[in-house]
């Protein structure tokens, strides 16, 4: 439970700083953290909680990458289900205390957005689905390239959360424009579920993609990550 009880809580950090960074600071009048504040926000949030937590549970928070690691031989089926439906439950908090301090200004509108990931006409720079698929696939199978390696037995010990951080902080950086950056199906389902309509119209492809990126990752590892044999 303790590690359920890890995944629950890196999500919620996960969802409630990076949405959180997007909705309440991204844009706001003189000071606004823009693009560039959005996507370090996503990267420390998973720096902070991976060195935080991330000895009790891995440090996953995100379906995807439990998925890519257990394609990858690093993590048991018998766990998949658990993290997942623990991961979803911590975004799914942390998307309801975001929409509580959200709408306690005089305008708030959830339709607009509210940091949900989207393509087509929902997506920030205009991007049709399949500029979106192309990029959640290949971003997320970077993402599971970046964190199979940091984590790998030879792997320098101690340092993985930093490049896994700043991995997820590029990836926000290029694709944010695409589909606001998702990678990660918990992510996405906290926020699309409270804009409703259009944003859950559009969820499957945030799982679809994320999933199918972390597989691809995963197999790629394993062929290049191999020991030589001595």
């Amino acid at each position: 439970m303790k590690q359920y009880g890890a995944e629950f809580f890196g999500t919620f950090w996960l969802v409630l700083g990076g949405c959180g960074s997007a909705v309440l600071a991204a844009t706001f009048p003189g000071v606004g953290i823009g693009l560039l504040g959005v996507a370090l926000a996503f990267g420390l949030t998973v720096l902070t909680m991976a060195f935080a937590v991330g000895h009790i549970s891995g440090g996953h928070f995100n379906p995807a990458v439990s998925i890519g690691l257990w394609a990858g031989g690093r993590f048991p089926a018998a766990q998949l289900l658990p993290y997942v439906v623990a991961q979803v439950l911590g975004g799914l908090l942390a998307g309801g205390v975001l929409y509580l301090i959200a709408s306690g200004k005089a305008g708030f509108d959830v339709s607009a957005g509210f940091a949900a990931n989207g393509y087509g006409a929902h997506s920030p720079g205009g991007y049709s689905l399949s500029a979106a698929l192309v990029s959640e696939v290949v971003m997320t199978m970077m993402f599971l390239l970046v964190i199979l390696g940091a984590t790998d037995a030879r792997a320098p010990k101690g340092f993985a959360p930093l490049p896994i951080g700043f991995a997820l902080t590029l990836i926000h950086l290029i694709s944010i424009p695409v589909t606001n950056t998702s990678v990660n199906p918990a992510r996405s389902t906290a926020v699309a579920l409270y804009v409703g309509d259009w944003a859950v119209s559009q969820l499957w492809l945030f799982w679809l993609a994320p999933i199918a990126g972390a597989l691809l990752g995963a197999l790629i590892y394993r062929a290049i990550g191999k020991a030589d044999p001595a």
